[in-house]
């Protein structure tokens, strides 16, 4: 997997040593490459990972303060990209969210690098929270403004609770790819699920459409 790029930017200007890209991309491999064996978080030191990735334990400790810190750059570099949504209408934009869902999910099942990483990101709860905050609440927030401009342009229904809504495009799909490790994910799965609940927030008017 490749990981260049993936640790996100400072806004403002960078003070200290200049960072070298080659050499984080080194050190985060070096973890996926640890995790990939099946060494557990708990196991994971500094001085392990430096071995792996052929850096020095002071090189790490210059970009992060410990190996909690560094797991969270890798959580973020083994992330897909969030999509780019066509734009054109919100049963689009939708299906667009859901595939991503389903592309992931068939990604942790056979990769067992994914699946190891997102098992210790569940057992840790400082990881938990900071994946939440970095992953999924921006991609909520990405949902939730679909859904909030299809409500004011009349796609969907005046009275239509948009958190709730969200809830009921996305659960279906992360029971599928989470929950249940053996259910189906279809090809055309996105737009079954969207397309069901869809058929029940539009305006009346738009039903027979």
């Amino acid at each position: 997997m490749s990981l260049a790029g993936s640790r996100p930017q400072p806004d403002g200007p960078v003070r200290g040593r200049p960072r070298s890209e080659a050499v984080e991309r080194a050190i985060l491999e070096g973890v996926m490459k640890l995790l990939e064996d099946g060494v557990p978080l708990a196991e994971l030191s500094i001085e392990r990972v430096a071995r792996t990735a052929g850096v020095g334990k002071a090189t790490i400790y210059r970009r992060w303060s410990g190996k909690e810190e560094l797991f969270i750059d890798v959580v973020r570099a083994a992330e897909p990209p969030d999509p780019e949504l066509p734009g054109t209408s919100l049963r689009d934009d939708l299906v667009v969210l859901l595939e991503t869902l389903r592309q992931r999910g068939l990604a942790t099942r056979s990769s067992a690098l994914l699946h190891n990483v997102y098992a210790q990101i569940k057992h840790t709860p400082r990881l938990w929270l900071e994946y939440h905050d970095s992953v999924i609440a921006p991609r909520r927030r990405l949902a939730l403004e679909v859904l909030r401009r299809a409500r004011d342009n009349g796609e969907l229904r005046a009275d239509v609770d948009l958190e709730l809504a969200n809830d009921m495009f996305v659960g279906p799909m992360l029971v599928r790819s989470i929950m249940r490790p053996d259910g189906d994910l279809p090809e055309d799965l996105a737009e079954k699920i969207v397309d069901a609940v869809l058929e029940g927030l539009r305006p009346v008017s738009s039903t027979a459409s």
